[in-house]
């Protein structure tokens, strides 16, 4: 199979080898491109977003990753607008990616699509399987979390530091732990009164 069946057969869902020329190939061009785009800061927004539109499948305006960001392959992520990262970002995008708009990640964060074979043998011998990870609208993501295969997580969710992500997390509300579960709702009464411009 060429790359493009490659990553459609990953996409998928099924059992496939990670040890491929293939994907070797893609996954070290995609180290390259992320050492221009982490070299690339300090420089103006035009030329990182332009670099950032070169590595994934899709950015909103105002995508923006501190340095050192990594990513598997890129082109199975997909950035609403104004999405931010804090510094150490990892993205194992390999089962796929998609992150709604205005999402705030904290410093090390990671999503891993991918997951080795149980079976020792066949893990050895590059088998694994990938599961798609969704994060919705305005979800703000705490330092240090870890965010496993097949995660969906609701709008306006926030997930706490050092939180494992191992199931769905509802929309609106507050999730932390290891592994991390539903503490509260967030209500009106989280409302602090912020107006924009006043401060």
């Amino acid at each position: 199979m060429n790359l493009e069946e490659q990553r459609q057969h990953i996409l998928s869902g099924q059992i496939y080898n990670d040890l491929t020329p293939e994907l070797i190939k893609a996954r070290e061009s995609t180290v390259l491109l992320t050492n221009e785009y982490n070299a690339s800061f300090g420089q103006g927004l035009e030329i990182r977003e332009g670099i950032l539109k070169r590595l994934l499948g899709k950015i909103g305006t105002g995508a923006y990753f501190e340095p050192t960001f990594r990513c598997e392959f890129g082109y199975n992520i997909s950035l609403g607008k104004n999405f931010y990262a804090n510094f150490d970002c990892v993205m194992l995008d390999g089962g796929g990616i998609e992150i709604g708009d205005n999402v705030l990640f904290g410093p090390r964060v990671g999503i891993y699509t991918t997951n080795h074979a149980t079976d020792a043998s066949e893990r050895a011998a590059g088998a694994c399987y990938a599961k798609k990870v969704t994060i919705g609208d305005n979800v703000w993501v705490g330092a240090g979390v870890h965010i496993n295969p097949g995660v969906n997580i609701g709008s306006n969710a926030i997930i706490g530091s050092g939180s494992v992500v191992t199931s769905d997390i509802p929309a609106n509300v507050i999730a932390a732990g290891v592994p991390c579960r539903v503490i509260r709702e967030i209500t009106n009464e989280d409302k602090t009164g912020f107006e924009l411009g006043k401060y």
